[in-house]
């Protein structure tokens, strides 16, 4: 198979995998996750109940596999960013690069409906710990260091939890979510010792 073939291919996958995910997530936000079946998110996404079960183990796997697609987009991006750049300069520009408001406020706004949900949870919690290691992977690549070192799981695991900061806040108070990256990453590369936004009054 020529090389064209296999993008086309993996481009197909992609898109009836974002299909199957943006069903679950619609679909169970509205009727409550007890009460949607993987036939009727496949039917939702137009394909056979096979495809579904091709893509996920359960329902509750495709409600949270967006939050995964828009990761693992970050991670890719970021791996293509020119090497002299500082992490957490590649990483912003990845995030800005990847990001869709449009279909970020979706999910998110679909999501807070399920918040608390019981049968989501353990999958979160999986989806989170799966975006950690990959993101780590990504900059243990980058910076020559090993996987299980300090600075690659500390990078991942605090620009996911600033970029998850970002998301909440964008959703509450108007503005460009871009201006609130751009806060969380300069925050970040100052540390945490000290803030740099002004107290409010």
């Amino acid at each position: 198979m020529i090389e064209g073939d296999v993008g086309r291919r993996e481009r197909r996958k992609r898109a009836t995998r974002a299909a199957l995910s943006e069903a679950a997530l619609r679909l169970c936000a509205e009727r409550g996750v007890a009460n949607v079946t993987a036939e009727q998110i496949a039917e939702e996404a137009g394909v056979a109940l096979r495809t579904f079960f091709n893509y996920f183990l359960c329902k509750e796997e495709a409600v949270v596999a967006g939050n995964s697609v828009i990761v693992e987009a970050i991670v890719s991006a970021f791996r293509e960013r020119p090497e002299p750049e500082p992490v957490l300069v590649a990483l912003r520009a990845a995030v800005l690069d990847v990001v869709d408001e449009e279909e970020l406020r979706f999910r998110a706004e679909h999501l807070r409906a399920l918040h608390g949900d019981p049968a989501l949870l353990p999958h979160q919690l999986k989806a989170f710990a799966a975006h950690e290691r990959a993101l780590a992977a990504a900059v243990s690549e980058r910076t020559g260091l090993q996987d299980g070192d300090l600075y690659p799981s500390l990078v991942a695991s605090c620009v996911l939890s600033a970029l998850r900061v970002a998301i909440q806040r964008w959703l509450s108070e108007p503005g460009p979510l871009s201006a609130l990256i751009d806060a969380v990453v300069a925050q970040l590369d100052a540390g945490l010792g000290a803030p740099l936004d002004r107290p409010r009054a």
